[in-house]
C-alpha cells in the first residue's frame, strides 16, 4: 500500500490492475476527484491527483514515470518537476506537493482509498 489510508478514507475499486500499462499513466474519476493511476508492476500502482500543481491542469497521468535513488517518480508533462510518488513531495520544486493516495489490489482490482 502507499501513502497510508487514513480511517477517514473509503476505498474504491478503480479497475483491474491488468488493464493499466506499466509505466503509462490513465486517470480515474473517484468520489469526484481526478487521480491519475500510474501502475509499476503487475502488483501494484500509485495513485495521485491528476493535477499539476504546478500549473492546475490535469496532466499528470501524462507524466514521466522514473526514479530517483530508491524513490519511485513521476515527472509533471508540462514542466518537468520531478515529485515523489511514495510521499508526493516535490523533488525539483520543494514548495511544490502532489497529493497521494493509499492504494491496494483486491481480487486482480486496483482500489483507492480517497478521504470523505
Amino acid at each position: 500500500m502507499d501513502a497510508e489510508a487514513d480511517e477517514t478514507a473509503a476505498w474504491f475499486a478503480a479497475c483491474p490492475i491488468a488493464e493499466l500499462e506499466a509505466g503509462w499513466g490513465e486517470t480515474a474519476l473517484l468520489a469526484g476527484r481526478q487521480i491519475a493511476l500510474l501502475k509499476d508492476s503487475e502488483t501494484h500502482a500509485f495513485a495521485i491527483d491528476a493535477e499539476d500543481p504546478h500549473t492546475g491542469a490535469m496532466v499528470m497521468a501524462r507524466g514521466i514515470m522514473g526514479s530517483r535513488g530508491d524513490a519511485p517518480t513521476i515527472a509533471s508533462p508540462l514542466h518537468k518537476e520531478v515529485y515523489d510518488l511514495r510521499t508526493g513531495q516535490g523533488l525539483s520544486h520543494p514548495q511544490y506537493a502532489v497529493r497521494t493516495y493509499g492504494t491496494r489490489v483486491v481480487d486482480g482490482v486496483l482500489e483507492v482509498a480517497v478521504p470523505r
